[in-house]
């Protein structure tokens, strides 16, 4: 998504900023501009003082003016923040025995994680997220219980198979693991 957004953004800033230079080269060099362009000379003003102070006696000029400014804060930190997150790993190094290594897909290993814990007793879904490096990878788990499961059981359970089993099978020296766990909501049972 964030990278969407990235693209989408620097698009349109680069349209925006080729036309504006494009226009302002052509001024300079005096070719004929759109009509709509403010600026016709080489020693005119882009903004003229009557444009500048058009609106200043009207009430909502300075509210719209501050919001607007907010408005474009607030989508700058969010982007900001969006690039400093670290999205989902992409590839995990596996030992080949060769010297080079072997690039395993991390949405498989990510895959296997997430079906081998939902074939555990007591566990109704999972979702696996890899982070970190791809030298040392960790993954974040959040499983969902049913309500028959034990808690300590399925930890357990997820810890020594799951888990053991996929650093075995890539090599890895450790794979710390964050699980998160959840109860299933279910009916209360009628006794009779």
């Amino acid at each position: 998504m964030i990278r969407v957004v990235n693209r989408v953004l620097l698009a349109l800033v680069g349209l925006v900023l080729l036309c504006a230079g494009g226009v302002v080269l052509a001024q300079g060099l005096g070719w004929s501009v759109p009509s709509w362009w403010p600026y016709s000379g080489p020693h005119q003003v882009l903004l003229s003082r009557a444009a500048r102070e058009r609106y200043r006696a009207d009430g909502w000029w300075w509210p719209v003016v501050i919001a607007g400014l907010a408005v474009l804060v607030v989508l700058a930190l969010w982007w900001l923040l969006a690039q400093l997150h670290r999205a989902r790993l992409a590839e995990v190094l596996i030992d080949s025995g060769d010297g080079q290594g072997a690039l395993l897909r991390g949405r498989a290993l990510e895959g296997v994680l997430e079906d081998d814990a939902e074939s555990l007793d007591g566990v109704a879904r999972a979702h696996v997220r890899l982070r970190g490096r791809r030298s040392g990878p960790s993954a974040r788990i959040r499983l969902l219980l049913e309500p028959h499961a034990s808690p300590h059981q399925s930890l357990n359970r997820l810890t020594d198979e799951a888990l053991a089993q996929a650093r075995e099978s890539t090599g890895l020296a450790a794979l710390p693991s964050e699980v998160r766990l959840r109860a299933s909501r279910h009916g209360a049972e009628r006794v009779t």
